[in-house]
């Protein structure tokens, strides 16, 4: 039984700002960063186009904002997670990865990554969104190095390194995303979860735990 923590990913909107981020993490992660309108933003946050340009001077800004907002967000989800307290490195290491499969579920927008989505549409277009991104991205994977770092050293392997393993882990997740918004609704959690599923089995052998099933 994977436990998650007992906290939304954010806080409930209070300011204008915050509910236009909210908005930008919404309409982004359901219809991409070019789709979606600075009136489509102020809509769905219930705020005026002045107070859009008052907290943002342009489009372009919101966008580095909310993967800024998304990365504080969700690294401090992650951060709360139960399975930081296994003493194994190795059963920390799976814990993140069971983590990431019990949150794959339903509309792939209510598991997709902002940051991900808004990179693969930016990413020549803005230097700016293309940087919160990777800040973003990178981040979550430098969060996992430690615990690899010591798995690594635990299991006698070689060969790799954390940081290496833990942009690994990043593809992975990320390409699940991608391979998920190829399919119709009903089958885009269960292709993500497959291709996570995929990634702990990668580890139970890299760390010789082959014997351990996939978590639920």
């Amino acid at each position: 039984m994977v436990m998650i923590p007992k906290r939304p990913f954010r806080p409930p909107a209070v300011t204008a700002r915050e509910k236009l981020l909210d908005a930008a993490v919404l309409l982004v992660r359901a219809q991409g960063f070019a789709a979606t309108s600075v009136d489509q933003l102020c809509g769905e946050a219930g705020v005026t186009k002045g107070a859009f340009f008052h907290h943002f001077p342009s489009k372009e800004a919101l966008g580095v904002a909310a993967a800024q907002y998304w990365s504080a967000s969700t690294g401090a989800f992650f951060a709360e997670a139960p399975y930081h307290a296994r003493p194994d490195p190795v059963d920390r290491v799976l814990g993140y990865i069971d983590l990431r499969l019990a949150l794959i579920g339903g509309q792939v927008e209510s598991f997709s990554c902002v940051a991900g989505t808004m990179v693969q549409e930016a990413f020549r277009s803005s230097a700016a969104i293309r940087m919160a991104c990777e800040a973003s991205i990178m981040g979550n994977a430098a969060a996992l190095e430690d615990d690899l770092a010591c798995a690594i050293h635990q299991c006698g392997v070689t060969g790799t390194n954390a940081m290496s393993l833990a942009r690994h882990v990043q593809a992975v997740i990320q390409g699940a995303f991608v391979l998920a918004k190829t399919q119709p609704e009903e089958n885009s959690a269960n292709l993500a979860r497959e291709q996570l599923a995929h990634l702990r089995r990668y580890f139970t052998l890299l760390f010789h735990r082959d014997g351990e099933e996939t978590a639920p």
